[in-house]
């Protein structure tokens, strides 16, 4: 049977509403922080992630956030919204995943929660080749809902694909300047 790349367009298209709708979904926006405005943080997690490479623009991503380790599925982005499933692996699973299939190389950060107005921000800091890089994330119920921005927070990158982690191991921060 042959199969167009109207139909597997048509398919993918279908499947990513799908899941995004009806399954799962993430959203999020990103922004760039004044780190001398944040104050003082306390109560970070360490986090090493890595990706499993993949033919489209989904992401897999094998993550060891402290004691714990997860799978992650992401669908594409679709301004801050896209399919997300994750879920928690063993720790020695996660460790081989990272050694097997992450060929491209591990991010290295530490992510502190602030709560600010409601919502929890995640505010990561990055080392290695993306040392120097911080910014905050804020996950949402609703694309539309209003956020209050606390006063450290300074340009929305969320549609910046530079600021993407899967993107951060191919063209590191150390590369951009």
């Amino acid at each position: 049977m042959y199969w167009g790349s109207g139909i597997l367009s048509y398919v993918s298209d279908f499947f990513e509403i799908f899941w995004r709708w009806v399954l799962g979904q993430e959203i999020e926006r990103k922004f760039l922080i004044d780190r001398d405005k944040l104050g003082e943080l306390s109560g970070g997690t360490r986090i090493c992630q890595g990706y499993i490479n993949t033919q489209d623009e989904t992401a897999v991503r094998i993550r060891i956030k402290g004691e714990k380790a997860f799978l992650t599925i992401k669908g594409k982005n679709v301004g801050p919204v896209r399919a997300e499933f994750e879920y928690a692996i063993p720790m020695d699973d996660a460790q081989n995943m990272l050694e097997s299939f992450c060929s491209g190389g591990t991010i290295d950060k530490t992510r502190y929660e602030v709560a600010y107005k409601g919502h929890t921000w995640e505010v990561d800091i990055f080392y290695g080749a993306n040392q120097g890089l911080v910014f905050a994330e804020v996950e949402l119920e609703d694309e539309h809902e209003e956020v209050i921005m606390p006063a450290w927070v300074t340009t929305e990158v969320t549609e910046d694909p530079r600021y993407y982690n899967v993107n951060l191991l191919s063209y590191p921060f150390c590369d951009w300047t």
